[in-house]
């Protein structure tokens, strides 16, 4: 079969194409899954150049988010069928299998054996392309931003990197809520497709520093007043926007984040967290309800996945470069 592989860790380029790849067999739990679509995020990128205290079996087929029709089912399977249309939830929650497309092969392939707890019933009104973008960004954006983060009408959002996977889905469930959107991103391009999915305010952070920006359109908070500034920052890079972020929240204000691509360990003021009683929120990843929540919404027209482009396989390495460099305007989308 094709297939994008890791044999060993590295950068940009590394990841190898094969076309006689050898074909999955299912094991009595697991279903082979010719698959019809499949997205890049960031943890696919961290898997190819490898991870601190994460051990990979190599060699690896990355991929985590996938979606296609069952084409061969193992003995013990007995709620799904070939033929079935499916979406594939990456976390183990039942096993120590472990994570597709990191600990087992992912939807980097033609085909891929997947046990059945891993998967997702999809409507023929949902894409395989739609599906392919749930699990990890739109899950993981709708945990931040609705179960955990609570985002409300008239609240004030800054959504800080809003172009990507994540920032996209963010903008969508936002304007959704009823919110007035601050969408932050680093080209004009970005930003005007940005506006049409609906964002309020469009701010380029190459042009200006958001903290000033903020601080000049609502106000500098005060931390007698809860008003001024804004009532929410989505924030999943982390790095040196950290501490700006508290700043620009009026008292009672809520950071939300789920990431840190640019940077983990970034400086931070704790007087700005109980002066202001600022509410610092993590979302880790998605619940099954998430994502039988994401496919309803798409398949009443609520919410579209933004794709920024399709490729072939064969380009993958071409894939994960516009993704490492930020030239992505939401997800990017392979297929065999």
């Amino acid at each position: 079969m094709k297939a994008a592989v890791i044999y060993e860790h590295g950068g940009p380029g590394t990841i190898k194409y094969e076309t006689a790849y050898p074909d999955p067999k299912p094991a009595a739990d697991e279903v082979v899954i010719k698959v019809g679509a499949a997205t890049l995020n960031y943890h696919d990128v961290f898997t190819r150049k490898g991870m601190p205290g994460i051990k990979v079996p190599m060699p690896c087929i990355p991929g985590l988010d996938f979606a296609g029709e069952i084409v061969e089912v193992g003995p013990s399977v007995k709620e799904w069928k070939v033929g079935d249309r499916v979406m594939v939830d990456p976390v183990d929650r039942v096993g120590p299998g472990g994570l597709l497309g990191e600990m087992r092969p992912g939807g980097l392939a033609e085909f891929c054996a997947v046990p059945d707890h891993h998967l997702v019933k999809l409507p023929p009104e949902v894409s395989y392309e739609a599906a392919a973008c749930l699990p990890v960004a739109y899950g993981t954006a709708l945990r931040m931003m609705v179960t955990i983060g609570k985002v409300a009408a008239k609240e004030k959002v800054l959504i800080l990197g809003a172009s990507g996977g994540v920032g996209t889905c963010c903008v969508q469930l936002a304007k959704l809520a009823g919110a007035e959107v601050i969408a932050a991103a680093s080209t004009e391009d970005k930003l005007k497709r940005l506006g049409e999915l609906g964002a309020d305010h469009l701010l380029d952070y190459k042009k200006n520093d958001f903290m000033k920006w903020v601080f000049e359109k609502f106000g500098k908070p005060h931390r007698r007043k809860f008003q001024d500034g804004v009532d929410v920052v989505v924030n999943f890079t982390g790095g040196d926007t950290w501490v700006k972020s508290m700043r620009v929240l009026h008292r009672g204000g809520r950071l939300l984040t789920c990431g840190a691509t640019a940077g983990y360990d970034p400086q931070e003021d704790i007087r700005f967290i109980w002066t202001f009683e600022l509410q610092v929120l993590g979302s880790n990843g998605w619940m099954r309800e998430d994502l039988h929540t994401l496919i309803d919404m798409i398949k009443t027209g609520k919410l579209k996945p933004v794709i920024d482009k399709e490729y072939n396989l064969s380009a993958a390495n071409e894939a994960f470069r516009r993704l490492e460099d930020r030239e992505v305007f939401g997800k990017v989308v392979l297929k065999p």
